[in-house]
């Protein structure tokens, strides 16, 4: 008998031991170090993607002039990261056209998926961003973005730079199941509106001009916000210096009244949106916040659908002290 329960505990341990290492395994830093990446490099789970497009005024051409060691590249902007449907640019894509995609740049569901900026904006960082949030949405959990991007590898490993086009990496395993744990479309959004005492925080990450409707993007049909949403452009997350993300600390004191609520980050296509979940859900730890992908481009494709662009006197007079 004694036998038996030692054989039962060791089981029972063992068991538990390789859950956890597993959780272990599967664990990734939201954010790497270029210091990490350089130890890291030959990690054969590593699949390094970088996404220089035309926001950055990159693509595959600069891609060839130099990049990261073993690292493939796919255009933010070309390669299927967003899609339109029924005129609506910035969509996500589809679990088959996801799928395809992933597994065309070598991604396994084992992989440690690292995502590269070109390392120049804000607006640039939030296409890694949304690259993250899609593999997010999909159920891929083990992915990064690096911090300072290729910029910030190019400087400080010149040494370990590749040239030219790399091998196309072997076709990955992925399978994309898309959950509704960080996605939110244009029907909960209504709801959320509707529903006076919602508690839900509307973010609208877009420049203040487009906030209060004195300008708005091409594929938006009228200005101005949605009702009850609050202002935070999303470039107030980003070090436009040193090309990083903000230090933790300051992040924590620009987003303070928010780090406790359910809140939903929108913009117009919902790519500056992704700045802001990025930094609320992985960054900051609030496990309630999800991106509305078609952002006021759809929102405002119904006429029926409120929009606020008049400012409240209470608003007025706090900026008349803020700019006086």
């Amino acid at each position: 008998m004694r036998t038996l329960l030692k054989t039962l505990f060791f089981c029972f341990t063992t068991a538990v031991l390789t859950i956890f290492n597993v959780g272990i395994t599967f664990a990734a830093s939201p954010l790497v170090s270029v210091d990490w990446l350089s130890k890291n490099l030959q990690d054969p789970e590593l699949v390094i993607i970088d996404l220089r497009n035309s926001l950055d005024g990159g693509g595959h051409e600069t891609f060839i002039e130099g990049h990261i060691p073993g690292s493939i590249h796919s255009d933010y902007m070309k390669a299927g990261w967003r899609v339109a449907r029924n005129d609506i640019p910035g969509l996500i894509p589809s679990e088959e056209q996801f799928q395809t995609l992933a597994r065309s740049l070598g991604v396994n569901q084992n992989s440690h998926v690292i995502i590269v900026p070109a390392g120049v904006s804000s607006t640039d960082f939030g296409s890694s961003a949304r690259a993250y949030w899609t593999f997010k949405s999909f159920g891929h959990e083990k992915v990064s973005i690096l911090n300072g991007g290729w910029t910030n590898w190019n400087e400080t490993y010149p040494a370990q730079i590749e040239r030219g086009n790399p091998l196309a990496p072997r076709k990955g395993n992925f399978i994309a199941l898309l959950t509704t744990e960080d996605y939110i479309d244009t029907n909960g959004v209504e709801q959320i509106v509707m529903d006076k005492t919602a508690n839900t925080i509307l973010l609208d990450g877009r420049p203040e001009k487009q906030f209060w409707g004195e300008e708005k993007h091409p594929k938006v049909l009228a200005t101005g916000h949605i009702p009850g949403a609050i202002l935070l452009t999303q470039s107030n997350a980003y070090d436009e210096i040193n090309n990083k993300l903000k230090p933790t600390n300051m992040l924590n004191e620009i987003y303070s009244d928010m780090q406790s609520k359910p809140v939903v980050s929108y913009c117009n296509t919902g790519h500056w949106a992704a700045m802001n979940w990025f930094v609320l859900s992985e960054i900051l730890g609030n496990e309630n916040v999800t991106l509305y992908d078609g952002s006021m481009v759809e929102w405002t494709k119904d006429s029926n659908r409120p929009l606020i662009k008049e400012k409240s006197n209470f608003t007025k007079i706090k900026e008349f002290f803020r700019l006086g």
